[in-house]
């Protein structure tokens, strides 16, 4: 019963040290539209086909959304690469 309390510890105890993953919010050019997505660049591809490449990372939703809102109607044509 000890031995199993010890390994329980051991196991909630590592688990708790790993901490949370982080989240990252990623502004896409995506067949010609501007994106924000939390998928990474392969599943992005994956989903959304080979013209699909990130522009930039952000921590939060909201910096990534701005970002996205502030590139211009003209310099989004970038995306039809």
């Amino acid at each position: 019963m000890l031995a199993l309390l010890c390994l329980c510890a051991l196991c909630f105890g590592a688990s708790a040290q790993a901490g949370p993953t982080k989240t990252y919010y990623t502004v896409y050019c995506a067949n010609g539209k501007i994106e924000v997505d939390m998928r990474d660049p392969e599943q992005m591809k994956s989903a959304r086909g080979s013209n699909t490449f990130p522009l930039r990372q952000f921590e939060y939703r909201g910096d990534a959304e701005n970002f996205a809102k502030s590139v211009k109607p003209n310099e989004a044509t970038v995306c039809k690469k």
